[in-house]
């Protein structure tokens, strides 16, 4: 693949995620991927995972824990099997209603046209100051 069908295969799957079309992203991700969202375990959908399972339990920590999620990627860098999303992470906690909005990077693996490694990257700290605070907090 080029890099340009890589960033290509990145796009569909942001919009993927958008829909909440989490078959189409796992149809797109190695059986035995790695997929790494760097933080503090306070979160749920922060930690290291592997393979398809962990990988759907990260999509439903997120959907358990935040609605209104969405992924604005505002640019890519592609090089070789790899793919850099830079943009912004929204959502609201479902717990107290507080709004996490954070620049993000996300990195992909890509190879044979499969995702075969995710790492994310964020304002951890913002994010599990939002899912830590009581309701009606100020966020």
């Amino acid at each position: 693949m080029t890099d340009q069908d890589n960033v290509q295969l990145i796009r569909k799957l942001y919009d993927a995620f958008g829909r909440g079309d989490i078959q189409t992203i796992l149809d797109n991700v190695a059986l035995g991927a790695g997929w790494n969202n760097y933080g503090p375990e306070s979160v749920p959908y922060f930690g290291s995972r592997k393979g398809h399972a962990q990988i759907v339990e990260f999509f439903q920590a997120i959907g358990a824990t935040t609605t209104g999620g969405r992924v604005d990627a505002e640019s890519f860098i592609a090089s070789g099997g790899k793919v850099v999303a830079l943009g912004r992470y929204s959502a609201t906690v479902r717990s107290n209603g507080l709004k996490i909005d954070t620049p993000i990077a996300h990195i992909f693996t890509i190879q044979d046209g499969k995702i075969t490694a995710w790492e994310g990257f964020s304002d951890t700290a913002h994010v599990a100051a939002a899912h830590s605070a009581a309701a009606g907090a100020a966020g």
